[in-house]
């Protein structure tokens, strides 16, 4: 990515990335690693969601825009949208802040109020956009 993170990323694209994420950090959890055992590429999902998730409420909004659909319906919803982000955004950080990310701690992120309500929300506008488009 050039520029800021995840700037030149579509809002279906940065849904995609952190779903791609959540669903590794699923698995990630399952497999049980032990602490100080880091498994392989959860630094890297971690990282690129967060990136996704940078500006995501600004990507909201132009989404909205290019859609032609009602910002004023769209706009308070999208304040909680990124409410949630920076929430999740402080999880995230947190887990890559640790030497070594074991499963519990993906385990505790992955079950964390603030990420299901953020994944919550951007299957929620992502469903709303598509329907005021048809």
């Amino acid at each position: 990515m050039q520029g800021k993170p995840g700037e030149s990323l579509s809002l279906s694209d940065r849904i995609g990335v952190v779903e791609e994420a959540y669903e590794f950090m699923l698995a990630y959890a399952a497999q049980g690693h032990p602490r100080g055992n880091e498994g392989e590429h959860i630094r890297d999902f971690l990282g690129k969601a967060d990136e996704a998730l940078h500006g995501l409420a600004t990507t909201a909004r132009d989404a909205v825009r290019a859609a032609g659909a009602i910002e004023a319906s769209f706009s308070p919803f999208i304040d909680v949208l990124d409410s949630d982000v920076t929430k999740a955004r402080a999880g995230i950080a947190l887990a890559l802040g640790q030497r070594a990310i074991n499963s519990q701690i993906i385990d505790n992120l992955n079950a964390s109020i603030h990420l299901r309500a953020l994944l919550t929300d951007l299957f929620l506008i992502d469903e709303a956009l598509a329907s005021s488009t048809t």
